[in-house]
């Protein structure tokens, strides 16, 4: 499909609404304030492979990278700092543009890898992972990882054992590296939940005491997996997707990436500073695979490589607010920065958790100060930059995120910064642990 072409159907499906001015507006109000969200990406082919509660709408992305490619008439350099599971990447190759994402959480990096490896032998996968299953089944006998708490919890014998020939005999003969196999490995990695009895709660944390009553049996549900990705890879080739990625193991703060000028768009969404977990997000599936063991090897496996925005990680490293604080990186936010964690340091004295959400914030606006000064050297001058990001307020403390970060993207070297809200947060009281009205937008900035 030409690059016109593209565009045409793209414009086409956004002006595939009502007329009816009121259900219009209604439909567009939707879709802007889901633009931040990762849930319609589960609709979208090879963005649906994995189901990773970050990032935000690859539709959005593909409309900004449209944008520039249209207002510019040129070939674009896309960067995601925080591609997780490639949603970045999959929207520019949709749009034949180059793009590169950078990723430090090791097994999300291979999940979006495995998505990234998507243009593959159609008939070749298809004869590689009914070998799998059909191996599986013959060599399939009681598990014997019941003992491993987290497994015990989540499956019952019949599922972990089914589950563990398919895993075993993908181990033995077929973990190689080969893209086709990377997306088997990502087909077994996807189809674990589904196969579980325990709930997951909205941010993927898994909840092994909640159970459900819709278990799929592990051979049915990998069928059915494999056979999806297939119905995708053939989506994918018709219409002229561009394989032209790169994501790269490697921390945004200090990236393993040499092209000095590169990058026309910058299309982002960090970790936001509210203490979500991101290493205890994928648990249950690590522990599946035996890259971890239970709760405590998060820290060594994953989370040393994360941008800390969450209380485990400062408590962890053992974080000193006062060291923290002297970093040169911090000067443009020092004094409303210092304010906000002196406060924070004298409130988690008084509550039960102590949760150090004091040194959380110091070193998230550290960590964000120095991925603006490792992307300034990466981007053409000129380049346009959006961060989709939301504000915070741990224990009742506003950190005003939006303008912070703001701040640090002018003293790194950008030239201007502008917020675009898209919806606001925090504000229906009921169970909240505060009543500090919060939002979620777009920072956008000028290179």
């Amino acid at each position: 499909m030409k690059q016109l072409d593209i565009i045409q159907t793209i414009r086409k499906s956004d002006n595939n609404i009502s007329h009816d001015p009121m259900k219009n507006n209604n439909s567009v109000q939707m879709r802007h304030s889901r633009s931040g969200t990762f849930t319609d990406n589960m609709k979208l082919p090879i963005h649906r492979w994995f189901r990773y509660s970050a990032g935000f709408s690859a539709e959005w992305v593909e409309r900004e990278i449209l944008d520039i490619q249209t207002n510019r008439n040129t070939h674009i350099n896309v960067l995601d700092p925080f591609a997780g599971s490639g949603t970045t990447l999959l929207a520019a190759e949709s749009l034949q543009a180059t793009a590169v994402g950078f990723e430090p959480h090791p097994f999300i990096h291979r999940v979006a890898k495995a998505k990234l490896g998507w243009n593959v032998d159609i008939k070749l996968l298809r004869e590689i992972y009914q070998e799998i299953e059909n191996k599986a089944k013959e060599k399939t006998t009681e598990t014997g990882r019941l003992n491993v708490p987290l497994l015990g919890k989540c499956f019952t014998n019949d599922a972990l054992s089914k589950l563990d020939s398919l895993k075993d005999v993908y181990l033995a003969d077929f973990n190689n590296g080969d893209q086709i196999n990377e997306i088997i490995w990502l087909g077994i990695t996807s189809i674990i939940r589904s196969c579980s009895t325990a709930g997951t709660a909205q941010w993927q944390y898994v909840l092994p005491n909640k159970k459900k009553s819709k278990v799929l049996d592990p051979f049915e549900a990998f069928t059915l997996k494999m056979e999806q990705m297939i119905e995708d890879i053939t989506y994918t080739k018709q219409q002229n997707w561009l394989p032209n990625s790169q994501i790269i193991n490697t921390d945004a703060r200090d990236p393993e990436f040499s092209k000095k000028d590169f990058f026309d768009l910058v299309i982002t969404s960090p970790p936001y500073p509210n203490n979500y977990d991101y290493a205890d997000s994928t648990r249950l599936e690590m522990t599946f695979w035996g890259e971890i063991q239970g709760w405590g090897d998060l820290q060594l496996s994953v989370r040393q490589y994360l941008l800390r925005s969450c209380s485990q990680h400062a408590s962890k490293d053992k974080l000193v607010l006062d060291d923290l604080l002297q970093d040169d990186v911090l000067i443009p936010i020092k004094d409303e920065l210092t304010k906000a964690c002196k406060e924070l340091e004298r409130i988690r004295l008084t509550r039960a958790g102590k949760k150090s959400y004091h040194t959380m914030a110091a070193a998230y606006f550290t960590d964000l100060g120095d991925i603006f000064h490792a992307l300034r050297p990466l981007c053409k001058k000129g380049s346009k930059i959006c961060f989709v990001i939301g504000d915070s307020a741990p224990y009742g403390i506003h950190l005003a995120v939006d303008e912070w970060l703001g701040e640090l993207a002018l003293s790194a070297g950008f030239k201007s910064y502008s917020f675009e809200k898209i919806r606001d947060r925090n504000i229906k009281w009921k169970n909240r642990k505060h009543r500090i009205p919060l939002h979620e937008g777009r920072l956008w900035i000028e290179g």
